[in-house]
């Protein structure tokens, strides 16, 4: 497959001084479901958003197929937060029709587009209704509804199923699946779950505490689609202790430069 999108050697220290990110490098394929795991603060979502072009990493490069981003590939990126973001003053096709009203495009022309992304969701019939009408898990499907419907090449998801329930997690774990599969886009999913990105991806990449660096990068090689039979195989089970072993190393590993810096004051 082709490299669509990597970082390279990127770091992200922010005004406060926090470094989030030091020399974090990965590159993912088209048509790849990638998961970033990592724990709480890692840095996960600064990769997320620096991949997205709403912010600057302070040091290293973004590269889309192997060059520089061009101008406009944030056009090329659909975005979803870890909370729906929903505006509760405007319908369910208000709110899928924000990306596309933002892009000039007039109501008229996008409904086709509304209406669609809406059916891969499962919520053709709420075009009409508002947030406050809706469940947590569905508030999510027009959150993903909207950062589909201007049909990016690359999806990012920012722990979008960390708040809900475990039941409804599991089913919109298979629906992402499913519409990934239909729309043959790339994926990139950060969550803090094992379970979960073994179950979603193709690979995952697994940082380390913050500042988060590339521990390990780990393929799932068990065939799509996914049902609730390979949650309970010993296949699954067996990639999730070999992800978890990853991730408590990851979380034991020192930061290089800290070290670096104690062995120089000690000289």
């Amino acid at each position: 497959m082709t490299e669509l999108v990597s970082l390279h050697a990127v770091g992200k220290t922010f005004p406060n001084g926090v470094t989030a990110l030091r020399d974090a490098t990965f590159s993912v394929r088209e048509h790849e479901f990638v998961s970033l795991l990592g724990p709480s603060g890692c840095g996960k979502s600064t990769a997320l958003r620096i991949l997205a072009g709403l912010i600057e990493p302070s040091t290293g490069d973004v590269m889309w197929h192997g060059g520089k981003a061009p101008d406009g590939a944030k056009g090329d990126v659909g975005f979803v937060f870890q909370e729906p973001t929903l505006m509760p003053w405007a319908s369910v096709a208000g709110n899928v029709y924000l990306p596309l009203k933002l892009a000039g495009i007039g109501r008229t022309e996008a409904m086709p587009r509304i209406t669609e992304a809406l059916a891969r969701v499962g919520l053709a019939s709420f075009a009409d209704a508002y947030p406050r009408e809706l469940s947590g898990g569905m508030k999510m499907r027009v959150s993903i509804a909207r950062a589909l419907v201007t049909n990016p090449k690359l999806l990012l998801m920012d722990e979008p199923f960390a708040a809900l329930d475990e039941i409804t997690r599991f089913r919109l774990n298979n629906d992402l699946l499913t519409l990934w599969a239909a729309m043959r886009q790339t994926a990139i999913f950060v969550t803090h779950s094992v379970f979960e990105s073994v179950y979603l991806s193709s690979r995952i990449v697994v940082m380390t505490q913050r500042p988060g660096r590339v521990h390990a990068e780990i393929a799932v090689d068990a065939p799509y689609p996914r049902t609730e039979a390979f949650r309970t195989s010993p296949e699954y089970a067996a990639l999730c202790r070999t992800v978890s072993e990853a991730l408590v190393e990851a979380m034991a590993q020192d930061d290089p430069a800290r070290d670096d810096s104690a062995q120089g004051n000690a000289a």
